[in-house]
């Protein structure tokens, strides 16, 4: 292609709206435009490029069997209520036809995906199946930002596995995770496999493919021993703390404006890990209280998995004074009757510890969880750095991630809801057992950006750049240089290589820092000097080294380097 007769509109200022390097460079590139809040245009350069990403999950997902469907984005609201996403789920967009049903745009296709496998597969003789498309997704994003990684609108490859029992389901997920990790390394973008929270998904096992990035939402925590995990998921040990011996009874004290843990500590001068931290929820319209160590934070993730919803938000200070009898900052579990309490398991087994007295203005000290309250434990609190490693010991890290893929086993979660039987060997009807899988096309790319970039521009990985090769005649007003660079340009082409020629009459200045800007990963350059000498540059964009060859051999060269 030629750059003279290319629309590649790239920009000299840094836009001032984009805060991630991955949204500055795909704008200043000429990749994208914005529409709307998370709505993109992807233009000549980006399509071309998610066009190959698109091809390399393609080939992935083939070979391990996978069949690509197209399913349409709008989708029938008895689908969804069927399988009770359609209430649970608040980033759906809605809308009614003008016959009044409603409809909503697709943001995953489970519910799709099991009407027909309930319609059409009926023996276990038809399983394992492994269906996927690549699609367009629609996302009520509360807050798209961060340019092409919180959209409104993108691209998926979302798959879904159906097997006959549970060890069906545990081949097509491990075939799914080798294929997501075969895809990222082909488009060459680094990223992690950890384990992950299932969320508005279902099922009971899930992992997620992370990139660490700085211009991530997520955290991941990773030990020096091979674990890691996403912050909704993850678990750390607790190094022991002793208690003081004894069983003094609980007693109250006054703590005149101490609302907040880190007042508690300086007015007591105690450790904040002595401390009770209690929280309380309205679930489903019930109030629920939530209980912590000091110096922990709620995981709200965790909380949604152990009651059983999503459904929850914190108590007003109203309703928290209704249940409790006393203001924020005063509140605690001893003395409340006919409420779910719900403690953290750090504070199993503790004893001789400070929380609030529903009074205003009073603490408890001396109290011993078991004794003076009653409660379920459970895995609530989120995983911090410097946390011991449940596995190892050592101190955990966390790190900021982009999610790229996410892979679940969904197990019968949609099969039983909506009734998607087939019969056994034995001639018993058996529900499915279903995986959903899902990568993020436009985070394929942008995290190649945000990987890969300098003060200059972006240098993408040769399997998915727009092109692969640059041709740049930097003096185009120079006969014999044009016509040189016209015949390199048609053995380029004709050798099947990808080629960008910059045929236009700018000045070599202008035409190198385009160059450098879009991704592009060679550059090859005829420039006047060493033209004569009979020569032309080859640059390598991601190290800036470059070469000089002959004119005869720089295709060659060039195609080696390529296939290398």
């Amino acid at each position: 292609m030629r750059w003279s007769q290319a629309f590649i509109p790239t920009l000299r200022e840094v836009p001032a709206e984009a805060e991630a390097a991955s949204h500055r460079l795909l704008l200043r590139a000429g990749y994208v435009r914005q529409v709307s809040a998370g709505i993109y245009a992807h233009l000549m350069l980006a399509r071309r490029s998610l066009l190959k990403i698109m091809q390399i999950i393609r080939e992935e997902m083939n070979a391990i069997g996978g069949q690509e469907f197209h399913l349409p984005i709008m989708n029938p609201a008895e689908l969804w209520q069927e399988s009770g996403r359609w209430d649970a789920v608040d980033v759906i967009f809605k809308l009614k036809d003008r016959a009044g049903h409603d409809l909503c745009l697709g943001i995953t296709h489970e519910e799709e995906m099991t009407n027909i496998a309930r319609g059409e597969l009926r023996s276990y003789k038809q399983l394992p199946q492994i269906w996927y498309q690549i699609q367009s997704k629609f996302r009520d994003e509360p807050r798209p930002k961060s340019g092409l990684l919180r959209l409104r609108e993108f691209f998926m490859k979302d798959s879904y596995s159906f097997d006959l029992d549970d060890a069906g389901l545990d081949v097509s997920y491990d075939k799914h995770v080798q294929a997501y990790t075969n895809i990222f390394k082909r488009c060459g973008v680094r990223a992690l496999f950890v384990e992950a929270f299932s969320g508005m998904m279902g099922g009971t096992v899930s992992g997620e493919f992370a990139a660490p990035s700085d211009a991530g939402e997520d955290f991941i925590a990773i030990s020096d021993c091979g674990y890691s995990a996403n912050l909704e998921k993850a678990v750390s040990a607790l190094a022991p703390i002793e208690d003081p011996a004894g069983e003094a009874p609980a007693e109250p004290f006054a703590t005149p404006g101490q609302k907040t843990i880190e007042d508690l500590v300086r007015f007591t001068g105690e450790r904040p890990e002595r401390m009770i931290k209690t929280l309380v929820y309205i679930v489903e319209s019930e109030p629920v209280v939530i209980l912590v160590r000091g110096d922990h934070e709620l995981s709200e993730t965790k909380l949604s998995a152990v009651l059983g919803t999503a459904v929850f938000r914190p108590a007003t200070p109203e309703e928290a004074f209704r249940l409790h009898g006393a203001r924020l900052g005063s509140l605690g579990p001893v003395g409340l009757a006919k409420v779910r309490i719900l403690a953290d398991k750090a504070l199993e087994g503790r004893r001789d510890m400070i929380t609030g007295a529903n009074q205003d203005d009073m603490h408890l000290r001396h109290v011993t969880p078991g004794r003076d309250f009653q409660a379920e434990y459970r895995d609530l609190r989120a995983a911090a750095a410097g946390d011991p490693c449940v596995k190892c010991g050592k101190p955990l890290e966390l790190v900021k991630a982009v999610e790229l893929g996410h892979v679940f086993k969904l197990g019968r979660r949609y099969s039983r809801t909506m009734h998607a039987n087939v019969l056994d060997a034995a001639g018993k009807e058996v529900e499915i057992v279903m995986g959903s899988y899902g990568i993020g096309v436009e985070r394929i790319l942008t995290m190649a950006v945000e990987q890969n970039n300098d003060k200059d521009g972006m240098f993408l990985p040769k399997s998915i750049a727009p092109f692969q090769v640059i041709l740049t005649a930097a003096n185009m007003d120079d006969a014999p240089l044009r016509e040189a660079a016209e015949g390199l340009y048609s053995e380029l082409q004709a050798e099947g290589i990808e080629v960008l020629f910059d045929d236009r009459d700018e000045r070599p200045g202008v035409k190198f820092k385009d160059a450098d800007l879009i991704g592009v990963p060679y550059r090859l350059t005829l420039g006047r000097r060493k033209f004569e000498q009979g020569q032309a540059e080859i640059l390598v964009r991601s190290t800036k080294q470059s070469q000089d060859v002959s004119l005869e051999t720089a295709v060659r060269t060039l195609k080696q380097q390529l296939l290398s």
